[in-house]
Formats: structure tokens, sequence, C-alpha cells
């Protein structure tokens, strides 16, 4: 086996006859790190020989320092399989060692349970039957200290209602940092591969079924990706919160959720909005807005109120026009005439639009950076068509029917600008297919002629002639695509629509495919709706992030907006 000799110095009986370098020890095999990376890839020796050399009962306070400062730097990696490891680790005889020992312990003890809580249960048996030292006592309320940060920040809320906001602003910017950093093909991989290596009939070595309660998850519901268990937990908390606030007795308390919608919805603009690609942390408003009818319209109403202003940043307008269509089209609780007054709105500001664009005396053409919003706004129509106008026709065909044809879809799919050209392939693909369908418009010809020319280009942001050619102009950003994580999704999963797949409106995609209209790669399988779990990278200079405010990204100031409004009272 390998010495690593840079660990190597004289110890004899706990003293060090070298003060001043750092203390180092004898150890066999390479880091932690690359052990791991060798486990990972089938190689599992020095794996083997790291456990033995932590169980050795002669193991001196300079190694464990020493191991426990490298597990440490690579916690992140050391999820369930590795609980074998942990459990070594946990049995490292800390207690009655040097002060310095006892610190590191803590502080290896305080990332574990951050970074993986599943290991939680586990860490707080060890800890307790430890209970007698001091130390020990220590150890137990820094790794709970994790779990009660958020509860008793938004405890203290309640007995002083004038900091809400603040703290929830920073709880959220918290959660945010979380949820951008695990993606959800992350999360979906670490799910898969998580499947892949069960073994059913291995029970764990920290099963935490004994210790749970009926009001608390089973490691069942643990998530396999690091970053998504430790998300979970805090919306959890969250979610567990708003709906404490909300109701007294169980009965909803109408001032008290209004006072909480408004902080919520400030921290929402400063805060949600700007952030591109969150996958968890806007559920908060969609559980929220469950509550009450009125809510939900008003969230609509503020999104809409975005989307036709002028005066904001267009990456802004985009992300409320994805929001709203995102909204409309998974929210279960919002009723078809809610969804109708939407659509009114949206298509009346959108053929507004259109009507400027022909009485501007130039030849209107496909630009992002000129007419992000009205693009964005029509994707959210389609969107909220392909998955609302089952319930729209439900009930009276014909006049569902009469509804649809009365939107005049048609002259948008047919105008200059080309909407169809830049929204997303499989959204494009999609509403063309349940449009023909009902005879409502036909949009494969106007597909046809798009897919035989390159894609649209767009103006540089920095000025001059420079141009880019962009393959998602839009940076198609979809808020509420289905919520994977597992505990905190148990609230949202009956107030969500999923995607119903229509075989007849499937095989008309299938001819667009043939014909090879359809851009848009990857399995259907097991995948809730028809983007088959696929967000496009942006490749342009069009982007929904908090940084991106570019003067240049405004349609003309001139389109007004339709003086009407859908939000009811409380």
């Amino acid at each position: 086996e390998l010495i690593s000799t840079k660990y190597l110095t004289m110890e004899v009986d706990g003293r060090d006859f070298f003060s001043s370098p750092p203390v180092k020890t004898v150890r066999f095999g390479g880091s932690v790190v690359e052990t791991l990376a060798k486990h990972k890839q089938g190689d599992s020796g020095d794996y083997e020989l790291l456990k033995h050399q932590l169980a050795d009962p002669d193991i001196k306070d300079a190694q464990i320092i020493n191991w426990l400062q490298e597990f440490r730097s690579c916690v992140t990696q050391l999820t369930k399989d590795h609980e074998q490891l942990i459990y070594t680790v946990l049995r490292l005889p800390w207690v009655g060692r040097s002060q310095a020992v006892v610190e590191e312990y803590m502080a290896f003890l305080g990332n574990l349970v951050s970074a993986q809580t599943v290991y939680l249960c586990a860490c707080l048996k060890m800890v307790v039957s430890h209970f007698t030292p001091s130390s020990a006592l220590v150890s137990l309320q820094l790794i709970t200290r994790y779990e009660c940060y958020v509860h008793n920040l938004l405890r203290v809320t309640t007995y002083i209602p004038s900091i809400r906001r603040d703290v929830l602003e920073v709880i959220i910017g918290m959660m945010l940092k979380l949820d951008v950093s695990a993606s959800r093909a992350d999360i979906e991989e670490a799910e898969e591969n998580t499947v892949q290596n069960q073994d059913p009939t291995e029970e764990g070595l920290f099963d935490m079924d004994e210790d749970m309660s009926a009001d608390h998850p089973s490691t069942t519901a643990v998530m396999a990706h690091p970053v998504a268990e430790r998300l979970d937990t805090l919306m959890a908390v969250l979610m567990a919160y708003v709906k404490d606030v909300c109701h007294v007795n169980g009965s909803l308390h109408v001032e008290r959720t209004k006072d909480l919608y408004k902080d919520l919805l400030s921290v929402f603009d400063k805060l949600i909005l700007p952030t591109h690609a969150s996958c968890h942390v806007q559920y908060t408003l969609f559980y929220l807005c469950s509550f009450r009818l009125a809510l939900a319209e008003a969230f609509l109403d503020h999104l809409w109120k975005i989307l036709q202003s002028p005066s904001q940043p267009a990456v802004l307008r985009q992300a409320a026009a994805g929001y709203l269509g995102s909204f409309l089209a998974r929210a279960k609780f919002i009723p078809v005439l809610t969804v109708r007054a939407c659509l009114d709105l949206l298509l009346s500001w959108i053929h507004r639009y259109i009507d400027s664009q022909d009485s501007s005396g130039t030849q209107a053409y496909c630009d992002i950076s000129l007419h992000g919003p009205f693009y964005t706004a029509c994707q959210a129509v389609f969107y909220t068509l392909i998955f609302r106008h089952r319930a729209m026709l439900e009930g009276n065909m014909k006049k569902g029917l009469e509804y649809l044809q009365s939107l005049n879809l048609e002259r948008v799919v047919m105008c200059q600008l080309n909407p169809l050209k830049v929204c997303l392939p499989s959204v494009t693909n999609m509403f063309a297919a349940i449009t023909r369908k009902y005879q409502v418009v036909f949009c494969y010809t106007i597909i046809e002629r798009n897919n035989r020319h390159v894609l649209p280009v767009v103006r540089s942001s920095a000025g001059g002639d420079s141009v880019t050619t962009n393959t998602n102009p839009l940076d198609s950003f979809f808020p509420f695509d289905p919520y994977l994580l597992r505990r905190s999704g148990q609230l949202i999963e009956p107030l969500y629509q999923v995607w119903e797949e229509l075989a007849d409106t499937e095989k008309n995609i299938q001819i667009l495919e043939n014909k090879n209209v359809c851009v848009s790669q990857g399995s259907r399988e097991d995948e809730d709706d028809f983007l088959c779990g696929e967000t496009p990278q942006a490749e342009g200079i069009v982007g929904m992030t908090p940084n991106s405010y570019d003067s240049n990204l405004r349609s003309p100031s001139s389109v007004g907006s339709p003086p009407i409004s859908f939000q009811r009272p409380f």
C-alpha cells in the first residue's frame, strides 16, 4: 500500500515533538476525495482500507482531525450510498479527546446534516448516546440548529410582524440559491440513479422509520440529491408556516392571509421573478393562492400588469408572461371563467400590438430584442390553451369552439412577427396539433416554412451591426413545471394539473416529426408533460437573469394595454 509521506510526523504518547509545523500522521491510501472517486469507478480497495483505518481502536487525535477535515471538504458527495462509511465515522471515539478533536467533530456533524439530512436521525442517536458530557450537548445543539433555524426565524415573525417581510426575504433568498444550484436535470438524474442502484432486499443502516411518527416523513421520502433534500425540508417548513398563518382553528383568516400575500408578493417581485430557472421556491405563492380564488386572481392581475407595462424591463415582462402562462396551465384551482378572462386580456393586448406594428409604416419582422414580451405573451397563450382547451370545450362543445374562434388566433399565427418561429418547438407543435384537431387555426404550413429557414437573427446588445443566431431565442422557462421534491410536494400534488396526453394529438405530433418539423428530442416515457422534461438553454443574448436588464430589450412604448381587470375583491 502507498504510504502518504506528507502526513508523516513523530508523535509519542500523544505529545508532538515539533509543535510549530502542522500536525501530520501516518496513513495509507489516497485522500478521501480520491478514494470516493475510485469507489465510484468500481475500485473499492482504498475505500475498504479507509473504513479499516477509521475503525482502528488506536487512532490518534491528529489522525481523526485530518480525516474529518477531508470529509468536510467533500460532504456533498457523502450520499446515502456511503452510509456504511459514515456509520464508521460516527463511531469514532471523539468524546474525551482533545478540544481540537471535539471542535472538528462538531463542525463535521454540522456540515453533514446540513448537506445530507438523511443522516440527521443517525447523528442524533449517536449524540444522545454520549449525552452526559457537555460536549455532546453542544454537538446536539449544533446539528439541530439547521432544522430549527428557518422554523425559529418564522416563529419570531408571529411576535414581531413588522419584520416578517425582511425575514421572508432572507429565507427565500437563501432557498433560491439552493434551488438554482440543483437543476431539474440533476435532481432527476440522482433519483434515477438511486432507483437503479437500490437493492430491495437491503435495509438501510439508518432506517428512520422506527423513529418517525405519522407527522414525519420516512426514508422513502428522502431525496437522493443532497441539495434537493435540504430544499425539500425548507419548503415543507415554509409552506407549513404559510398554512398556519392563514388559518385560525381550521378556517381561513382573510386579513392575515391578505397581509401574508402582500409580503410574499413583495419578495416575489424582488427576488423570485428576476431569478431564472428556479424550480420550486415559487411554489410558495402557488400554494398560498390555492387558499382562495381571489388570491389567485390577484396574482394573475399582478403578473398581467408587469407584462403589459412598457416601463418595466423587457426581461421582467418576459418572466411575468412565463409565470402567467404556467400558472394558468398548471393550477387546478383556477376555474375556466378565470382562464378565459386572462386569455381575453392577453389576446386583446397581442392584437393591439399587431395593430401598432401594422400601422407603424415600417416592415415588421421577427426580432426578439424588439418584441420579446410580445413573443412570450403569445407562447403563454399557446401553452395555456394546450393544457386548458379540454376544460373549455367540456359541457358545450359548440360554445367552446365559438369562443376559441373568437380569439382570432389565425391572425396571431399569420402576422409578420411570426411567433411560431420563436416559441419553443414542443409548444408550437402541440398547439398546432390541437388547433388542427378542432379546426381553429392551421399552423403546419407556417411551421414547415419556418423550418426551412434559419432561426431568428438577434441584434447584439452591444450595438453595432454584429448579429448572432439564437437556437432558443425566448430562453423558455415554465416556472410551474412538475414539482420534484417529495415531502413538500405532497401539498402541491392535489392542486396541480398534470399533462394528459391525447392519442389523436400525439398522432399529429408524430406526423410533424416524420416531416422533420419537430426539433425537440427525448423520450416521452414517464414524463408528466409534453416538454419531455427539457428546457433548452439559450445561446443568444436574451435571458431572464437578475443582471440582464438591457435597456434595448423593450417593445415599443406606444403599445397600450386594454383597460380591463379581472381581479375580484376579497
